[in-house]
C-alpha cells in the first residue's frame, strides 16, 4: 500500500479517537442530566415529551420492568414498518406508485431495522416509497440505535450504584439518547452530506436520455410480480431495449446521516454507500465512515466518567483499537496484494491483468484500496451493514476479516450501545478467568463478580454463534437454502456463512452472491436477528440489575487492576480465543479453503 493510503487510514484513526473524547464526556453529562449550556433549551421539550406520554422521569425500574418496555417498544416499531410496507401503495409520498411488499420482505426488512441490523434483502429505490423511507425506515434508525444506548447506560448504572433496586428508566434513556444526541449530531452530518451532493428531495425520479440504447433479455413477469414459466417450469424471456435511464431521487441524506450515526447501514439505495447519490465525494465518504464509528468510541469515554475512572473507559478503548488496527492493516494488505491467479493460470496478458495496482475488483475507484479496506473494517468492526464496496469481491483473506469481526461478537467499536455492553461482558468473562487463576472471587469496578453474572454473560456471548452456526447448516442442509447458492464450492459455503454471520450480529451488510431475497431466507435471516438481539441485550440488563443490587467492594492487594496493559491484553485474549474457538472450524471450510485454493494452482 503506498504511503498515501497509510497516510489516509492513520488520519482516520487520530480523528476518530480525537473527536470521541469530547462527545463522551458530553453523553456522560446527557444521561446523568447535566446538560451543557448550548443544549439546555431542548428540556423543556424533553419534560413535554414525558407529560404527552405519560412517563414519570423519576421512576426507577427494575431491570426486568427495564426489559419489558424495551421489548415492547421495539415490538410497537416493529408492527409500525411492517404496516407501512404492506399498505405503502395506498399511502402518500409514493411518486413511482411502487407497489406493496410481500409477506415474507416485509417481515424480514421490519425485524431488521427494530434490531438495529438493517439487513437489506430489497433494493431501496425500487422497492420503498418516500414514506416507508422516512417514517419507516429512518424513524427506526433513531429508535434502534437509542434502544443499545439506553441498555448500555443501564448496565454503567449497574456498577455505579450499590444496593439499589432498579437500573435507570428506560423512557428517560431513550428520549435523551434520541433529542440530545442523535438528533443534532444527524443534522449536522445531513448539512454536510448535502454540501457534497447527496440527494434530499421529495421530487419524483429523474428520466434521462442515453448516448446509446440498450438492448438485453430478462424473465418475464406477470401482474402479480412473479415469473412468467412455461409448460417445462422454465422462465419465459423478452427482449427489452432501454434508450432512457430513470434516475432515483428522494429524501437519502436525513437517513444516510442516522444510518451511520445509529450504526444501522441500510441505505436509501440499492448499492448503499457505493451509490453516487448516497456518498459521492471521497469526504462525504470520510465523513460517513467516521460517523460509523464515533458513538461507539465515544461512548467508552463515557463509561470512564460514569465510573469515575477515565483509565477504565480508555483500556476497553485501547483493547477495541488494538483489534481494528490490526485487522484493517489484514484487510488492506490482502487487496492491495491482489490475486495471484491472474498470472499463474494465464490470464495475465499484460502487466495491468496482474493486478499489480491490487483487487480493485468491485471497489468503486473514488475510494481506492485503503478507503475501501477502511470501510469494510469498520462497518463490520461496528453493527452497520452499509458497503462502499462489494465484499464479495475482495479476496478469500480481505472477505474473512469483515466476516470475523461480525463472529467477534461485534464488539471492536461495535454498535451504538451494542458494542460498549457486548465488550463489557467480554471483561466479566475475563476477570472471571483472572480470578479463577488466582483462586479468588473475581471483582470489576467494585463488584464482585458471581455465578448468576457468569451465567448471564455466558448466555449473552454464546447465543449469537449458536444462531449463526444453527443457521449455517440449516441452509446448506436443505434444497430451498441451497438453491439461492450461485457460486458452487467454498466461496458458496462462504457467503452463507458470512448472512448468518451478519444476521446473528445484527450488522447487515453481505456477499452478494446469495439470492436471499426469498421465503426461506427471508424467515431464516429474520429469526437470526430477533434471537441474537434481544437474547443479549436482556443477559446485559439481569447483569445490571444484579449489580445494581451488590455492594461495593473496597479495592485490596488481591485486586485485579483493570486499566492496565495487562488487562487490555487479557480482554482481548478474551474475545479473540472466544471467536477463534467458535468460528474456526467453519471459517476452514469458506475463505482458508479459497484462500489455499487461490495460492496453491501453479
Amino acid at each position: 500500500m503506498t504511503a498515501n493510503g497509510y497516510m489516509q487510514l492513520g488520519l482516520y484513526l487520530i480523528a476518530l479517537i480525537g473527536l470521541a473524547w469530547p462527545l463522551g464526556v458530553y453523553m456522560a453529562r446527557v444521561y446523568r442530566d447535566e446538560l451543557p449550556g448550548f443544549v439546555r433549551w431542548l428540556k423543556p421539550v424533553e419534560n413535554g415529551f414525558y407529560r404527552v406520554c405519560g412517563v414519570k422521569p423519576g421512576d426507577d425500574m427494575p431491570w426486568t420492568r427495564y426489559a419489558f418496555a424495551m421489548i415492547a417498544f421495539n415490538l410497537m416499531g416493529f408492527l409500525a414498518v411492517y404496516a407501512l410496507q404492506r399498505f405503502q401503495v395506498w399511502l402518500p409520498l409514493n411518486p413511482e406508485g411502487l407497489a406493496n411488499t410481500t409477506a415474507d420482505s416485509a417481515f424480514n426488512t421490519a425485524i431488521s431495522f427494530a434490531t438495529n441490523t438493517n439487513w437489506q434483502g430489497y433494493g431501496g429505490e425500487t422497492t420503498m416509497s418516500y414514506l416507508t423511507q422516512m417514517l419507516g425506515l429512518s424513524v427506526q434508525n433513531f429508535l434502534s440505535a437509542a434502544t443499545g444506548m439506553a441498555v448500555v447506560v443501564a448496565l454503567m448504572r449497574g456498577f455505579t450504584r450499590k444496593e439499589a433496586g432498579g437500573v435507570g428508566n428506560f423512557w428517560v434513556d431513550m428520549v435523551r439518547s434520541t433529542l440530545y444526541i442523535l438528533l443534532p449530531l444527524s443534522l449536522i452530518l445531513s448539512l454536510a452530506l448535502v454540501s457534497q451532493g447527496v440527494v434530499q428531495s421529495f421530487s419524483p425520479y429523474q428520466k434521462a436520455q442515453m448516448v446509446e440504447s440498450v438492448s438485453y433479455e430478462q424473465a418475464k413477469t406477470g401482474a402479480n410480480g412473479e415469473p412468467v414459466v412455461d409448460a417445462q417450469g422454465q422462465p419465459v424471456m423478452e427482449q427489452v431495449a432501454v434508450a432512457e435511464q430513470t434516475i432515483a431521487v428522494g429524501p437519502a441524506a436525513s437517513q444516510i446521516a442516522i444510518k451511520q450515526l445509529g450504526t444501522n447501514g441500510g441505505g436509501f439505495f440499492n448499492v448503499n454507500s457505493a451509490h453516487p447519490l448516497e456518498n459521492p465525494t471521497p469526504l462525504a465518504n470520510f465523513l460517513e465512515v467516521l460517523a460509523i464509528l464515533i458513538i461507539p468510541a465515544a461512548l467508552c469515554f463515557t463509561f470512564g466518567r460514569f465510573v469515575g475512572d477515565m483509565r477504565q473507559g480508555g483500556a476497553i478503548l485501547a483493547a477495541m483499537t488494538v483489534v481494528f488496527t490490526a485487522l484493517l492493516g489484514v484487510a488492506a494488505v490482502a487487496e492491495q496484494s491482489g490475486n495471484p491467479l491472474f498470472d499463474r493460470l494465464g490470464l495475465a496478458t499484460q502487466a495491468s491483468d496482474m493486478q499489480a495496482g491490487g483487487n480493485m475488483e468491485g471497489k468503486e475507484t473514488r475510494f481506492g484500496i485503503a478507503n475501501s479496506a477502511l470501510w469494510a473494517t469498520a462497518t463490520t468492526a461496528a453493527s452497520n451493514g452499509s458497503v462502499n464496496s462489494m465484499h464479495d469481491s475482495y479476496t478469500p483473506i480481505g472477505g474473512m476479516v469483515p466476516m470475523w469481526l461480525m463472529q467477534l461478537g461485534e464488539v471492536i467499536y461495535g454498535g451504538a450501545g451494542s458494542g460498549l455492553y457486548g465488550m463489557l461482558v467480554f471483561a466479566l468473562i475475563g476477570v472471571f478467568v483472572a480470578g479463577l487463576m488466582i483462586g479468588r472471587t473475581p471483582e470489576y469496578l467494585g463488584k464482585k463478580i458471581e455465578a448468576f453474572e457468569v451465567k448471564m454473560a455466558a448466555v449473552a456471548i454464546l447465543v449469537p454463534p449458536l444462531v449463526v452456526l444453527v443457521g449455517a447448516a440449516l441452509a446448506v442442509s436443505l434444497d430451498v437454502g441451497r438453491a439461492g447458492i450461485f457460486n458452487p464450492g467454498a466461496h458458496g459455503f462462504s457467503e452463507v456463512l458470512y448472512a448468518l454471520s451478519s444476521a446473528g450480529n445484527n450488522n447487515g451488510s453481505a456477499f452478494g452472491g446469495l439470492s436471499a431475497n426469498t421465503p426461506f431466507y427471508n424467515s431464516l435471516l429474520g429469526f437470526a436477528m430477533l434471537l441474537a438481539r434481544y437474547w443479549v441485550m436482556i443477559p446485559v440488563l439481569a447483569i445490571a440489575g444484579a449489580l445494581a443490587a451488590k455492594k461495593i467492594v473496597p479495592v485490596s492487594a488481591g485486586t485485579l487492576p483493570t486499566h492496565t496493559p495487562l488487562f487490555v491484553l487479557l480482554l482481548i485474549g478474551t474475545v479473540v480465543v472466544v471467536g477463534a474457538l467458535t468460528f474456526v472450524p467453519a471459517l476452514a471450510l469458506g475463505p482458508v479453503v479459497e484462500h489455499l485454493q487461490m495460492i496453491s494452482v501453479k
